[in-house]
Formats: structure tokens, C-alpha cells, sequence
């Protein structure tokens, strides 16, 4: 899937278009969730996921989303970042839409993900708080 906006962004779910260099410096660096990921974590989560990136006009790539699902009933939609200089312009919005309407077709019964601080950004692409978070549990090591 590759769609473009008129400012000059693309959307791809080509992984050879995902830079994973640069999805570990933001993950490991920047991002509450995966501060201190190995490289070796970020390309293994990545190789067996479906993985979104948003480039800009110039081809460098500005946004990451990816999905764990097994395409018939789930998906967990994580590791959502954009770099700081395109915050503001709708890209996590757009990842969140596009991620909605690539599953679409599977007629998966639950998409879920996390977030801390990004609730209005994931709603406008129609997600809404967990209807029984009592329900749900955690297994950590």
C-alpha cells in the first residue's frame, strides 16, 4: 500500500522502505515505551510485523508505526512515532487510518494499542477507550 497527501508525503508498507537505523535511535532514544531497545529487538519486532512508514518529499522517512497481528482476529498496533520536526501535521492520524483501513479486509474483531498522551490523535482515526480495562491483564517478566 502507498498513498500520498498533496503536502508531499507518502505512506508505504514496502519494508524495504523502512529505515531501521533510524526507527531504533527514535524508539531507543526518544520514546517513553522503548527507551534502551536493542537494535537487535527493533529489527526482530520489525521482521515480523507489518511496519508503516511516512516519508517526505525529498524521500526521508519521518514516521513509524507497526502492527503485530495474525490478520484474522488481532492487531496490536505499537511503536507509533513521528519525528519532532513533522509533529502537528496529522501523520500519527494518518498511520492510525491507514493501519485501520489495511486491516479492514482481515475483519479483525480487536485492534488495540496503548498510548499515554496521544488519546486525540488516535481517536480521530476512530479508536476509543478500552470498553473493560478491568478485564484486561498483563503477564511481565
Amino acid at each position: 500500500m502507498i498513498s500520498s497527501r498533496e503536502d508531499g508525503y507518502t505512506l508505504s508498507t514496502d519494508p524495504a522502505r523502512v529505515d531501521l537505523d533510524l526507527v531504533h535511535h527514535w524508539l531507543s532514544t526518544d520514546a517513553f515505551w522503548a527507551l534502551g531497545r536493542s537494535r537487535e529487538k527493533v529489527e526482530t519486532a520489525a521482521r515480523n510485523s507489518l511496519n508503516l512508514t511516512v516519508h517526505d518529499a525529498a524521500g526521508a522517512q519521518v514516521a513509524y508505526a507497526r502492527v503485530v497481528t495474525d490478520h484474522a482476529t488481532f492487531a496490536w498496533l505499537c511503536d507509533v512515532y513521528v519525528s519532532p520536526a513533522h509533529r502537528g501535521v496529522g501523520l500519527g492520524t494518518w498511520l492510525a487510518q491507514a493501519v485501520r483501513a489495511h486491516l479492514e479486509p482481515c475483519g479483525l474483531t480487536r485492534v488495540l494499542l496503548s498510548t499515554r498522551d496521544a488519546h486525540a490523535v488516535y481517536a480521530r482515526a476512530g479508536f476509543v477507550p478500552y470498553p473493560d480495562p478491568d478485564g484486561l491483564m498483563v503477564l511481565t517478566p
